[in-house]
């Protein structure tokens, strides 16, 4: 097997694996969401200002979790682009 498909095919299950490890966290996370949502709504002594900080902390860490998975996908790319050239050079 040529070295370079079998390194292309390593990337591209490394990509697959972090895909299905990224849902993974993305439905953890979302369901300690939920959960927190619901002790927040029913815990009247937590005071406004709690509730908005709280929101604030979900939104920024599902911020940190996109642009976090954005990165990780512009690395894949430009491996798959270095491959794609690599190839077209050695065709000519």
């Amino acid at each position: 097997m040529d070295p370079k498909q079998m390194f292309a095919q390593m990337v591209d299950f490394n990509k697959k694996a972090f895909d299905n490890a990224f849902k993974a966290i993305v439905m953890v996370q979302d369901q300690n969401e939920r959960m927190m949502n619901t002790f927040v709504e029913q815990a009247a002594w937590l005071p406004e200002e709690g509730k908005k900080t709280l929101n604030e902390w979900i939104s920024s860490y599902k911020k940190g979790r996109e642009d976090y998975r954005k990165a990780v996908e512009e690395g894949f790319k430009k491996v798959e682009e270095f491959f794609i050239t690599e190839e077209k050079g050695k065709s000519k």
